[in-house]
């Protein structure tokens, strides 16, 4: 072996082994640089092997080719000690490093390995035999501490994800007591609590009830994304005094500011509940783009929420239908066409309001391709179990995904408003 950074064959005689090992020999005495050489070719690794006598050449080394495994001397002219070892790390993260040390330092050897090493030789005691299997398991080791460091960090940053998608799921924003609220959210995508549909819940000074739930094309990221964008916008807006079309336009324009894609939408169902006062009627207003009309359910006698749960006696069976409702396109596949109409209903003394995504009607049902369709809601509805709030959502989205079994894999936005 002759000069700095020589790259020199220790091709064993033995048998080679498929894996090829890049190992960087960084040690100042030639001959203990020519031992490691000859230990080399009596093992049955197969090595590229490069020298370098300074730390200052081997990083030299390092920054054209990072070595698998570092045969680090700690008395070298530039460095010394745990600082050697520091500094090739720092130079080269991705390298094993196995420390070489004298007879009389095996102590020192430990304290490399406890600094970050991933083992250690003591000169004089080194076999061929020996460094086949400390080069071996010290490439194995570094790979092990990666791959742990790694689960390790995407674990923290999907436990880091989940507390921001928990942080944007929405609270309703009520004080009243005139309208109970529920609802169930299942995003498609394994794993995730956000998805593209959205619903949200505002009640205004007035005793208004406003409520939304929408659907962005798309799945993943980018749609929860938007879905949470537009979640947020509609709240403010509210809050702030738009309602119906002009409300839709303001939103519009933020979908397609923010999309990722000209071709994403966004289906809106958005509405505006006012309760029953001073002797006036319970009537609703409905604004549609692009998305399913609200179901009416009016409260069987042991039913569907408070309203309905004093009736003594045998349960009535549930009236349940599609609200007629003027449809709207959906926002941002013509940007500034608004053609949104907002229809208004009178309701009954007690009932709900049901907004869906097309998650929970567009499952199969039965084993061939027929999906569960509006129709197929409605009667679901009718045949619930005398069920109320929580515990009727979550049967309605339970049963639709059973029927389904797994063939239409969507995210699903169920709100119930019952007065």
């Amino acid at each position: 072996m002759t000069g700095d950074n020589a790259a020199v064959d220790a091709a064993s005689r033995a048998p080679q082994s498929a894996e090829t090992y890049r190992v960087l020999l960084v040690e100042d005495d030639p001959g203990d640089a020519l031992l490691v050489e000859e230990y080399l070719s009596d093992t049955t690794l197969n090595v590229r092997l490069h020298w370098a006598q300074t730390l200052a050449d081997a990083m030299g080394r390092m920054a054209q080719e990072a070595p698998e495994c570092i045969l680090l001397d700690l008395h070298l002219p530039d460095a010394s000690g745990i600082g050697a070892v520091h500094q090739a790390q720092a130079a080269c993260p991705s390298s094993a490093i196995i420390v070489l040390t004298g007879l009389a330092e095996s102590r020192a050897g430990a304290d490399a390995v406890a600094a970050g090493a991933q083992d250690y030789l003591v000169k004089g005691t080194v076999t061929g035999e020996l460094l086949d299997r400390a080069i071996r398991y010290a490439v194995h080791r570094k790979h092990a501490e990666q791959t742990t460091a790694r689960l390790r960090l995407n674990e923290q940053r999907a436990q880091e994800n989940q507390r921001l998608e928990r942080g944007l799921l929405p609270v309703p924003m009520r004080t009243g007591t005139a309208v109970a609220t529920a609802s169930c959210y299942l995003p498609g995508r394994e794993g995730a609590l956000l998805a593209g549909d959205f619903l949200d819940v505002v009640e205004t000074p007035d005793g208004t009830v406003h409520a939304v739930i929408g659907d962005v094309s798309g799945h993943g990221p980018d749609a929860a994304a938007i879905g949470v964008c537009l979640r947020i916008a509609w709240r403010t807006l509210v809050l702030s005094g738009h309602r119906d079309a002009d409300l839709l336009g303001v939103i519009e324009q933020i979908l397609v500011a923010e999309r990722t894609t000209s071709s994403m939408f966004a289906t809106v169902a958005t509405l505006s509940l006012t309760p029953a006062t001073d002797g006036a009627g319970c009537r609703v207003e409905v604004t549609l783009a692009g998305h399913d009309a609200p179901l009416l359910i009016e409260a069987g006698g042991d039913g569907d929420g408070e309203a309905g749960a004093g009736t003594a006696g045998a349960r009535l069976p549930r009236r349940t239908s599609q609200m007629a409702a003027l449809p709207g396109i959906a926002l941002g596949l013509v940007p500034g066409l608004a053609d949104w109409r907002t229809t208004e209903s009178e309701l009954p003394g007690s009932g709900s309001l049901l907004l869906f995504t097309d998650g929970l009607t567009e499952g199969h049902v039965g084993a061939g391709g027929e999906r569960l369709g509006t129709e197929g809601l409605v009667a679901l509805v009718d045949a619930a179990p005398p069920l109320s709030g929580r515990p009727f959502v979550d049967h309605l989205a339970t049963t639709a995904q059973e029927m389904d079994a797994g063939r239409h894999l969507d995210d699903i936005a169920v709100l119930l408003l019952t007065w």
